[in-house]
């Protein structure tokens, strides 16, 4: 039996089918877009310090199409493509998608390239786009509904041009540590998925190709009146999409025990907190240091000549 060289590295059990399923109703995930429209914002905050005129830009996970238009305002001349794995958000992305401004529709006159904004329908990791084909690709908080980021990274590295951008959010391991707490209490059962660790995104991302890879963290409290409004929020943002979840009820005492622990935890101001660990990523596809043979590539200037 031959072991594959690269053997594939689940973040955790997730079921892609469930993932698309809980968001097949854009109107169940509408409630938590404040906090996608929350660090959207600071993406774009990041990303205005990055000197980039993209001709071609994919919004990897762009559920209903909120970042559509930003994107687009930002980089009037390129064509923005929104890519999401459930059909269900395309259809909603169509209405922010069909906003273009009359600058947008006049450069799409006056420009030989193609401008505005076409949606697709996909994975992640098997892009319906040829390599070289983006200068940018941006995801926000969608990342972390893939069992296999590592290739996911290998194939955004794949369709980026040499020297384009990829810049990214995702939760981080100390997101729901308050529901994480309460479920041990209930029972032995993983009722929220297992995010992966900064550091490790660094690494996949150095082993896919890209260079110099930046990440930072910051922690996002959300506050709460009742447990049923935190939990409200939490299958808004999607839920569990672990394929070992049991798909049986919990029992009525076990619930009332998870309820208890999340009650204890009322800060001094009798407001529930739910941390949110958001992880923001940045690099750049580097040019390649070997040919498709194998051969070592060396690059250098030549002299310039003196002015006379």
């Amino acid at each position: 039996m031959q072991v594959p060289a690269n053997p594939p590295k689940l973040s955790a059990p997730i079921d892609q089918e469930r993932v698309r399923a809980l968001f097949a109703r854009p109107e169940r995930v509408a409630p938590s877009d404040f906090l996608r429209r929350e660090v959207a914002s600071r993406m774009f905050e990041r990303l205005e310090l990055v000197k980039l005129a993209p001709q071609r830009v994919l919004d990897a996970g762009c559920g209903a199409g909120a970042d559509l238009p930003l994107l687009q305002k930002s980089y009037p001349a390129a064509h923005i493509l929104g890519l999401d794995a459930a059909p269900a958000m395309l259809r909603a992305a169509q209405g922010p998608a069909a906003k273009t401004s009359s600058l947008n529709q006049l450069l799409s006159k006056l420009l030989p390239a193609k401008t505005g904004v076409d949606l697709l329908c996909g994975d992640f990791a098997e892009l319906p786009l040829g390599p070289n084909s983006l200068d940018l690709v941006w995801s926000n908080l969608a990342l972390h509904w893939h069992p296999q980021p590592d290739r996911v990274f290998a194939e955004w590295r794949r369709v980026l041009r040499v020297n384009s951008l990829l810049m990214f959010s995702c939760f981080g391991p100390d997101t729901l540590r308050e529901l994480r707490a309460a479920f041990a209490e209930a029972d032995l059962a993983q009722h929220a998925l297992p995010f992966v660790d900064m550091h490790d995104f660094g690494d996949q991302l150095v082993e896919a190709g890209f260079s110099t890879p930046v990440l930072d963290m910051e922690v996002i409290t959300v506050t709460y009146d009742t447990p049923q409004a935190l939990l409200a929020d939490v299958r808004a943002l999607g839920g569990n999409p672990l394929g070992t979840l049991s798909r049986g009820l919990m029992g009525k005492q076990a619930w009332q025990r998870m309820l208890a622990t999340l009650e204890k935890g009322r800060r001094p101001d009798g407001k529930l907190g739910l941390t949110f660990e958001v992880i923001y990523g940045h690099a750049f596809r580097p040019a390649p240091k070997m040919t498709s043979k194998g051969e070592a590539i060396i690059r250098f200037d030549l002299p310039r000549k003196p002015r006379q």
